[in-house]
């Protein structure tokens, strides 16, 4: 007697080969664009420079040590101006200058745009509409004529001119921070925490302007680059620093009536100018985009 097995009729007529699953594919990271490394290391040198200008300078920056108006060559790396000083030193020590000019003057518009545009996106109503409207005002005259306003107001020198580029740069910094302010405070964890309890300054900075970081921290890294070049021009109108002191606008301004025979006494410092302003929009980009 046979054994007879039963198929159940639910079952396919033929193996069916089962193929397991694929295995989870690694997420490749994105490689770092060159331009931005370069960008970073253009930023990382010229901080150098004005941390330890007289470690890094071959010469002393205000003492003649050669003859005036000597090419380029590998002792002075960007010549000497004529007075004899070696331009690459002047160039090092100008960074501190520029530097700490630059930090001030973003600080100064960061610190009352940031003030402006929280009060205005926070507070709205009539409040809103003066305080933007004063944006507006500062945002229509155009930056370098500001900053000469500010500054002849002031008087020359270094700390005015840095004071000067900062006014101009707080509207910009007041419109960006009321924008991510009004957006981030219409979200559903803003009015969840609005509605549990949580006091208004509380709020504003555990979710509100932690969320709106950051824009505006890569505004403010553009705006070191416009700094630099802001005080650059008022050092090159005789607003900046006095003699002998180095600064770059000061630098190119001594050489702008021998440019035909010395090239180098104000081409390679603007270079350095363009440089590092160009590096700080390129970080600028990279802060402001996704990850």
């Amino acid at each position: 007697m046979t054994a007879t097995t039963t198929r159940d009729p639910a079952a396919p007529a033929f193996p069916v080969a089962v193929t397991p699953d694929p295995a989870p594919v690694a997420r490749r990271r994105r490689p770092v664009p060159v331009g931005l490394v370069l960008a970073w290391a253009v930023l990382a040198t010229v901080l150098l420079w004005a941390v330890l200008p007289g470690a890094l300078a071959p010469f002393d920056a205000y003492t003649s040590v050669a003859a005036g108006l000597q090419a380029p060559g590998g002792e002075h790396l960007f010549g000497t101006d004529a007075n004899g000083r070696d331009l690459f030193s002047r160039v090092v020590h100008g960074a501190s200058e520029s530097l700490a000019g630059a930090a001030v003057a973003v600080t100064l518009g960061l610190t009352a745009g940031t003030l402006l545009g929280v009060v205005a996106g926070t507070v709205g109503g009539v409040v809103e509409e003066v305080l933007m409207r004063v944006v507006d005002v500062l945002l229509a005259i155009p930056g370098l004529l500001l900053a000469l306003t500010v500054v002849v107001l002031l008087g020359p020198g270094t700390v005015n001119a840095a004071l000067a580029v900062g006014v101009g740069a707080v509207a910009g910094f007041a419109r960006l921070v009321r924008a991510e302010v009004v957006q981030v405070r219409a979200t559903e964890y803003v009015e969840a925490a609005y509605g549990s309890g949580g006091r208004v300054l509380s709020v504003l900075w555990r979710h509100v302007l932690r969320n709106s970081l950051r824009p505006v921290v890569a505004l403010a890294a553009m705006q070191v680059g416009t700094a630099i070049l802001a005080l650059s021009t008022l050092g090159f109108l005789g607003y900046g620093v006095t003699p002998p002191d180095p600064e770059w606008g000061m630098i190119i301004a001594q050489g702008r009536d021998l440019l035909a025979a010395a090239w180098w006494v104000t081409t390679l410092p603007g270079l350095v100018i363009v440089a590092v302003v160009l590096s700080a929009n390129r970080v600028s980009r990279s802060l402001g985009s996704e990850r």
